[in-house]
């Protein structure tokens, strides 16, 4: 991935609806050019996806909460993840290191409405041993765009670039 790669990578976290023209123009690229590298990102899967981005609010979910999930020893973790990944309402599932087995990101209409999804989908699982949730009052701050490294900056140890074999 070259400097051309992040920034039009940069272009499109902040307009997923950028065209081919606008990128070229924008990076200094044919319309082409531009096409073809969009599409080498999305091949080489670094680009994951294009989605609109809801507000919570105004779809009548408001409430936003992180669950701790605890899990009992030698517990049946394909089964929990795949309880979890079936729950819309489940938006982020972490394996974290610390006290905590998962944390999860939860989007819900209001506290009954979590509290069913906890009680229904989360600790009915039989290897979850305990949840600590934590609600959100306000979101300060909330993006799925990543700071990219800056120019030079080498790939992460034991990461090759998917990029530069097709280049």
């Amino acid at each position: 991935m070259d400097q051309l790669d992040r920034e039009i990578l940069r272009l499109l976290q902040s307009d997923n609806r950028l065209s081919s023209a606008e990128i070229g123009q924008a990076v200094g690229l044919s319309v082409s050019a531009a096409s073809e590298r969009v599409r080498r990102l999305n091949g080489a899967g670094i680009i994951r996806g294009n989605h609109a981005c809801l507000d919570p609010g105004r779809v009548g979910l408001p409430l936003c909460a992180f669950i701790f999930v605890d899990l009992a020893p030698h517990p049946d973790e394909e089964g929990f993840r795949q309880q979890l990944m079936a729950r819309a309402e489940i938006q982020e599932i972490q394996q974290i290191a610390g006290p905590h087995c998962y944390l999860l990101k939860a989007r819900v209409a209001g506290t009954q409405a979590l509290q069913q999804l906890l009680a229904d989908h989360i600790k009915s699982h039989a290897d979850v041993l305990r949840t600590e949730t934590v609600i959100v009052m306000e979101t300060v701050k909330d993006t799925p765009a990543m700071a990219l490294p800056a120019d030079g900056a080498l790939e992460p140890a034991g990461q090759s670039d998917p990029l530069r074999a097709k280049a």
